[in-house]
């Protein structure tokens, strides 16, 4: 029985799970704000969260550690310097979601996740 198990499955092998939110991490970063259903975007928002804390740190062991999780060279680079900085002053809460409703063709909870702005207050 799964009883109190807290790793969602998404009905995906391991690989194919890592793979997506992979995926979609990279959007998230590229773009800022990417539309998912809503289990999607609370476990994505997880990860992402684990990454840009790493991103945080600009050290080559960080570095490696995130690029294990985002095979995207381009990516790693903007996350680290672009990205990381913004949130240097910042302890965690770097992403927003909004419900946005259900999807028409088969019901799903939608939400949108986008990274937060910060002001810097210096």
């Amino acid at each position: 029985m799964r009883h109190m198990k807290r790793v969602k499955k998404f009905n995906r092998t391991r690989g194919h799970k890592r793979a997506m939110f992979s995926n979609m991490m990279i959007s998230l970063f590229e773009y800022g704000r990417i539309k998912t259903t809503t289990t999607k975007a609370k476990e994505l928002r997880r990860l992402s969260e684990k990454i840009i804390t790493r991103a945080k740190e600009n050290t080559l062991h960080n570095k490696r550690i995130v690029m294990s999780r985002i095979n995207n060279r381009y990516i790693v680079a903007k996350l680290f310097d672009e990205i990381a900085p913004v949130y240097k002053n910042v302890n965690g809460g770097y992403t927003r979601m909004y419900k946005l409703g259900s999807r028409p063709g088969d019901g799903a909870e939608l939400s949108l996740i986008e990274l937060i702005d910060v002001k810097n207050s210096d």
